[in-house]
């Protein structure tokens, strides 16, 4: 299963992330089949391609509980 998740980015206690699609079965920081966007929870800034995001859940992803959450807030 395809899943839109987050992976960490950034140093010890300055963390990024990047909204990617991945494998369900691969490692949180591990391989990922597209970057769709990046997330910074210490500013609050959320940047995700929402063409891409339309697409994979067209084509059957699904959103992890806080990328659904962030993409409520793109809308």
């Amino acid at each position: 299963m395809v899943r839109i998740r987050l992976r960490r980015m950034g140093s010890k206690n300055h963390p990024h992330y990047r909204v990617v699609v991945a494998d369900s079965r691969s490692p949180r920081d591990g391989r990922f089949i597209e970057t769709i966007g990046h997330y910074n929870p210490l500013t609050g800034q959320v940047v995700i391609k929402k063409d891409r995001a339309t697409y994979w859940i067209s084509q059957g992803a699904r959103p992890s509980k806080v990328v659904d959450g962030l993409l409520s807030k793109v809308e």
